[in-house]
């Protein structure tokens, strides 16, 4: 496991992730660590900057090992609203895999949005899914991501 100190970590919901290849090759461009966590093994490039995290089965396993190392200076990427909830309270930068940041500002939309769709599913309103993946959308997110590092990199204290 290689742990680098000289960038943000970045911690990758990688169950159901669309973006994981984009989200190595913006790690590779800086030389930060990707830690992909999953509730199972999946097959990820051999690169020391990519650390394979199986968090079994248990629900929110994924979740709560991510929100537990989650903080300022830490890059969080998921789907998951109520994931990036927690890890927004914690300081950490947190991304939606189309590039949507989540912010103190905008997370309760996020979360009575969520809260919205999963009732109108529930009720037989809703049957269709969210529209399919786009290359717009992984655009957006490699944009978003490299934007996000920056950031991070440049709110660094220089002597750390």
């Amino acid at each position: 496991m290689s742990a680098d100190t000289a960038g943000p970590p970045i911690y990758l919901d990688a169950d159901a992730c669309p973006v994981k290849d984009e989200t190595y090759r913006v790690a590779a461009r800086y030389g930060l660590t990707v830690h992909v966590v999953a509730n199972s093994i999946l097959n990820l490039p051999h690169e020391p900057w990519i650390v394979r995290v199986v968090v079994g089965s248990a629900l929110d396993a994924a979740d709560d090992w991510i929100a537990e190392r989650a903080g300022p200076g830490s890059i969080v990427l998921t789907a998951d609203v109520p994931l990036a909830a927690r890890c927004v309270k914690t300081g950490a930068t947190v991304l939606a895999f189309t590039g949507k940041p989540f912010s103190e500002s905008s997370i309760g939309m996020a979360l009575a949005t969520r809260d919205l769709m999963q009732s109108l599913r529930e009720a037989g309103t809703i049957t269709g899914g969210p529209k399919p993946f786009s290359r717009a959308d992984r655009s957006a997110f490699l944009s978003a991501l490299d934007r996000a590092v920056n950031r991070i990199l440049r709110e660094r204290p220089r002597d750390a």
